[in-house]
């Protein structure tokens, strides 16, 4: 809460601490604002806020999220987007700023344009990863990344033919991650559904801590391996398909932030699952304000900064000889 507080009152409009509480206890609990502070008001309300609380929804959902797919393939490098569902959602993203796909939806285009392409991207993995046997890991790590580079290929030849180089450099922008575009609209589906995945893997805590073990290990522990992978699959599409559509493409929240999760609670997925949602949120919410500021009044790239923190903290972990990615 403090981090929320804190950073809806810092911006290239700084506004005092004291003003920031009271301008959030109007909004949330009614109350009347002197028409002096109507501007900042409206500053704090209407731009501020939303984005910050969209930084809260999406660092907490991507965070919980790598940590599930970790444990999904077994793969201490994996990430939210090793699945290939935000490389599909970007080329939706790309489609509907370059190409106007989905105007008639108004402000609601890019959001949607990315969703789908996240979805059909989802269908496309499943259906080629998939074996008699199940979804394997090997399979849909292979599956994922080959395709995110295909779609990243469509992406590109999107962008080289984009009508004009301002659209090139708005849809460039997007893919690299940004919560500009944050408004009241665009959160509570996002909410709900990151609200609903973390629910659903924190009630699966216990397996997942069986599937790290191997999969020969958890189906003697009772386990069903085939179809808890596909349920984590499908939850982790879902909730990594509708944070890319409001959010754009932010790596290294899925990959360092579980590991760092790891290092302060254990491997213990039960543990893990309650702290990284929460780490995740704080990490990103002061990522935003570092881009909101740092080159202010422009503004640069979530994935930008994310990488700056996310690679020397992903070598000094590799540095660190006592610690073992998760078990994973």
């Amino acid at each position: 809460m403090l981090s929320i507080v804190l950073a809806v009152g810092i911006g290239t409009v700084a506004v005092p601490i004291t003003h920031t509480w009271e301008f959030l206890r109007a909004g949330l609990l009614g109350g009347t604002i002197p028409a002096s502070d109507v501007g900042q008001y409206r500053i704090i309300w209407d731009i501020r806020l939303p984005r910050v609380v969209l930084a809260v929804v999406v660092g907490a959902g991507l965070a919980t999220v790598g940590v599930a797919i970790q444990a999904m393939v077994r793969n201490a490098l994996a990430e939210p987007f090793v699945l290939g569902i935000s490389s599909g959602a970007s080329v939706g993203a790309a489609a509907v700023t370059l190409f106007g796909v989905f105007a008639s939806l108004g402000i609601y285009a890019l959001s949607a344009g990315a969703f789908l392409a996240a979805l059909a991207a989802t269908v496309i993995v499943y259906l080629v990863a998939r074996t008699r046997q199940g979804l394997t890991p090997l399979r849909l790590v292979l599956t994922g990344t080959a395709l995110s580079y295909g779609f990243f290929a469509v992406t590109t030849v999107l962008v080289f033919q984009a009508p004009n180089g301002e659209a090139a450099r708005s849809a460039l922008f997007w893919l690299l991650g940004s919560l500009a575009g944050a408004n009241w609209g665009s959160l509570p589906i996002a909410a709900a559904v990151v609200v609903a995945g973390t629910a659903l893997l924190l009630a699966l805590a216990g397996r997942l801590n069986a599937l790290a073990m191997g999969d020969e290990a958890a189906t003697t522990l009772g386990v069903d391996v085939a179809r808890l992978r596909a349920v984590l699959f499908v939850v982790c599409a879902a909730m990594t398909g509708v944070l890319v559509a409001v959010s754009g493409a932010i790596g290294f929240v899925g990959l360092i932030l579980p590991h760092l999760v790891r290092l302060v609670v254990g491997a213990d997925h039960r543990r893990v699952l309650a702290v990284a949602p929460l780490a995740g949120a704080v990490f990103l919410v002061w990522v935003d304000v570092a881009a909101r500021v740092l080159a202010a009044p422009e503004e640069l790239p979530l994935g930008v900064l994310t990488a700056a923190v996310g690679v020397p903290a992903f070598l000094v972990l590799m540095r660190r000889r006592a610690y073992v990615f998760g078990g994973v």
